[in-house]
């Protein structure tokens, strides 16, 4: 299993590397063309909302973003260090037609939340007392390296 992982300070401008980055590394995986341009738009939602949480609230600790190649998967974790009062998840799959909320979410959440729901259909959001993690999905076929 390969993994790369991704640290970047809360700036807006570091949202379109780590967009870049993803699609790479979900084309190396073997993730679909057609389905490259859902990947990067479900990063670049996922981190911009990592970072408007970490301005909004005045953490300076780097969004962090975990890409990692299993055998039939490519996922992706963005991370915040945004404490919440109650742990909680939100679970979205193909299956549920939508959102099930756990945890009451602010409106903005709730919007960058849908937009993900809308673009990967295997999606999970978890929060605890030391931050939150947004975890996609995507099928993957084994790339055979060609020398």
């Amino acid at each position: 299993m390969a993994t790369v992982e991704l640290r970047f300070s809360a700036q807006p401008e570091h949202v379109r590397t780590a967009r870049l980055v993803a699609a790479a590394v979900a084309r190396r995986a073997g993730v679909e063309e057609a389905v490259l341009d859902e990947v990067r738009l479900a990063v670049g939602e996922a981190c911009s909302r990592a970072v408007g949480l970490h301005r909004s609230h005045g953490i300076t600790a780097p969004v962090r973003v975990v890409l990692a190649e299993e055998e039939k998967t490519f996922s992706i974790e963005v991370g915040d260090e945004v404490p919440t009062s109650g742990a909680g998840s939100t679970a979205v799959s193909a299956d549920s037609g939508g959102l099930t909320e756990d945890t009451d979410a602010e409106g903005e959440d709730e919007m960058g939340l849908a937009v993900i729901s809308g673009l990967v259909d295997d999606v999970e959001v978890s929060t605890t007392e030391y931050g939150g993690v947004i975890r996609m999905s995507w099928p993957a076929t084994a790339v055979v390296a060609t020398t």
